[in-house]
């Protein structure tokens, strides 16, 4: 009868490795926002998408196709990879604001949001090496207070808005205009962190 080996001899069976994981965005807010968490991408791809909105699409349909459009186009790139792709809308109403690219742009999503309510939609998407796509539509609502000219003018020539869903980045000086926020904060800046890590804990990327 051979020996018996000590339970602390034994070997160990080798862990599961973990395909690459990797950010389907340029968004700096979205790396870092995963860095809180403990996550860092192998790589980030930025996918190059038609972000434009369709015919009569509303703003929640609208973040779920763009990002899961922006997993796809990524995963065609890199088959054996998870892929994370997340795109941010905010809607005003039935009207979606765009990505402030001009001044006249944001102050036109300036004036329409102060001193009201409006709605912050971040889809997430997380593609798989086996194809599947695992999909989330998170949404926050965001109250600002009324904006004075001066407020306006001020957030204008501090460039932050730039580039940003709605004309304005809560993590930065605009949080002072913040009067009332329902649901995910980080949804607002660009990833729902709590959505995120389940979908990586749901596929076993993640743990605990």
């Amino acid at each position: 009868m051979a020996p018996l080996v000590p339970s602390s001899a034994r070997a160990e069976a080798p862990a599961a490795v973990r395909p690459p994981l990797i950010l389907a965005s340029g968004s700096p807010r979205r790396l870092e926002l995963l860095r809180r968490i403990g996550v860092a991408p192998a790589r980030v791809l930025p996918p190059e998408i038609d972000e434009s909105p369709l015919r009569q699409e509303l703003p929640r349909p609208l973040a779920g196709r763009l990002s899961q459009a922006k997993a796809r186009a990524v995963m065609a790139l890199e088959p054996h990879a998870l892929v994370l792709a997340a795109d941010t809308v905010v809607g005003v109403g039935r009207r979606i604001l765009p990505k402030a690219e001009t001044e006249a742009q944001a102050r036109d999503c300036l004036a329409l949001i102060s001193g009201r309510r409006h709605r912050v939609y971040t889809g997430v998407a997380l593609g798989l090496p086996d194809g599947r796509l695992l999909t989330r539509v998170v949404e926050s609502i965001v109250t600002f207070q009324r904006l004075t000219p001066q407020q306006v003018e001020a957030y204008i020539a501090s460039g932050e808005w730039r580039g940003k869903a709605g004309g304005y980045t809560i993590q930065e000086s605009a949080e002072a205009f913040v009067r009332f926020l329902s649901g995910s904060h980080s949804n607002v800046v660009g990833l729902p962190l709590h959505e995120t890590a389940q979908l990586l804990r749901g596929v076993g990327w993640l743990r605990p």
